[in-house]
């Protein structure tokens, strides 16, 4: 069975690999939307983020997911995982790409029966979530003159980078983001 070259990830201290999903297949996208207050197109964000992955070179059955959700719990999510309290646009939870022990499901490597091992080259590749808050986004959008669907868009792509690795706490790096977030609305929004 041919065999994958880990996709390079931008990371805060250069380049990083991924472990490789199976080279057949390509990167799905689910999303769902689980607030409303906001209506949001589904379909057209769901396009934009697979266009995003194979433009940043994710290859091979590779998973991400992108979840639009209520204030309330984007703000919970805030405060526990960044610290902060009160709402905000966008989350993004990278999935770590290291297989775990095989063994009985659902505490694998405890006593019982255990599972063949897995074959990383035949999982595809959980690459992370994205949480983005609509209430939040159309906010924002009336802010800086653009449209909530812009503004989706844009924190869609902010997130998927920051999935892959990009990040955003340095000057350069933050140029550098937003300078790939404006080359990839431009490819595939169109803004």
């Amino acid at each position: 069975m041919p065999t994958s070259e880990p996709t390079p990830v931008p990371g805060p201290d250069g380049p990083r690999s991924r472990r490789p999903g199976p080279p057949d297949g390509e990167p799905v996208v689910f999303v769902a939307d689980e607030q409303a207050v906001v209506a949001v197109d589904v379909l057209m964000l769901s396009r934009l983020a697979e266009s995003v992955l194979r433009a940043e070179g994710v290859r091979g059955a590779s998973e991400l997911s992108v979840l639009f959700i209520a204030e309330d719990e984007i703000a919970e999510l805030n405060q526990k995982f960044m610290g902060i309290t009160g709402p905000t646009d966008v989350l993004a939870f990278p999935i770590d790409d290291d297989l775990g022990e095989s063994g009985r499901s659902p505490d694998a490597g405890s006593s019982g029966p255990d599972r063949p091992p897995v074959e990383a080259s035949e999982v595809p590749l959980l690459l992370g979530d994205v949480m983005v808050c609509p209430s939040v986004a159309a906010r924002y959008a009336a802010e800086h003159g653009r449209t909530t669907d812009d503004e989706l868009a844009l924190l869609v792509v902010h997130g998927i980078l920051h999935v892959l690795g990009m990040d955003h706490q340095e000057p350069q790096d933050e140029a550098a983001m937003q300078a790939r977030e404006q080359e990839l609305l431009a490819g595939f929004f169109g803004t």
